[in-house]
């Protein structure tokens, strides 16, 4: 039976236009992304096809482009759209730090910070540069390790808060493993970058660690 030939209130397009994006399944979302089926297959039954086949929403939206374009119903053309849908997802968060508001959402702030760190298959250690009202100056991607770690030079985290004339800071690294658990070595480097920082009288806010989907606060742990 097509998706025409459906009830109103299950089609995808007309659910989400009722009751919002939240209340579809994964399957009805990749529906509304792929907008056909294939002959036989409604857009909803490939979309479960697709998500068995990758093993999830998430993997999908990961994949290469060579087994992207591999699977059954995809190609070049709906890789290039899915992939400016991300750019502008992530590009979106972007915005929400950087229109000059001073951080007043705990909630936005990590959903940024695990768009941006939480897929690199090595470590990447970065800095939110905020001005004394905690405005957002800048964010940047400081160092780049292995899949094991980052060398992390204080040094040159002053170099770049005081480049920025940035009067605190919130810094943040993912963890490969997907484990958000703060290491000796990660608590050790917090320490000395806490104290560097402030002999230039530069707060440093908080250090997040991301794992995968999950945050862990230096701060909301007493860690700072």
């Amino acid at each position: 039976m097509a998706i025409t030939d459906w009830p109103a209130d299950e089609r995808p397009r007309e659910k989400l236009v009722q009751r919002g994006p939240a209340a579809l399944s994964d399957a009805e979302l990749l529906a509304i992304f792929l907008r056909t089926g294939i002959p036989g297959k409604t857009a909803v039954d490939l979309a479960r096809e697709l998500l068995d086949e990758f093993g999830g929403l998430r993997a999908l939206l990961e994949a290469n482009q060579a087994s992207f374009c591999r699977a059954k119903g995809l190609g070049t053309a709906k890789f290039v759209q899915l992939q400016a849908t991300l750019e502008m997802g992530r590009r979106h968060l972007d915005e929400r730090l950087r229109r000059g508001d001073a951080l007043t959402s705990p909630h936005d702030t990590r959903r940024f910070l695990c768009a941006r760190l939480r897929d690199y298959p090595h470590e990447v250690f970065a800095g939110l540069f905020l001005d004394n009202r905690h405005r957002v100056i800048h964010f940047e991607e400081l160092f780049v390790g292995t899949i094991d770690g980052a060398s992390v030079y204080p040094r040159e985290v002053v170099k770049r808060a005081l480049h920025h004339n940035a009067a605190a800071v919130i810094l943040a690294h993912n963890h490969p493993s997907g484990i958000a658990e703060p290491s000796q070595a990660d608590r050790q480097i917090t320490r000395r970058l806490q104290e560097a920082l402030g002999l230039v009288d530069i707060r440093l806010l908080d250090h997040f660690v991301v794992g995968d989907g999950e945050l862990t606060s230096f701060a909301e742990n007493g860690l700072l």
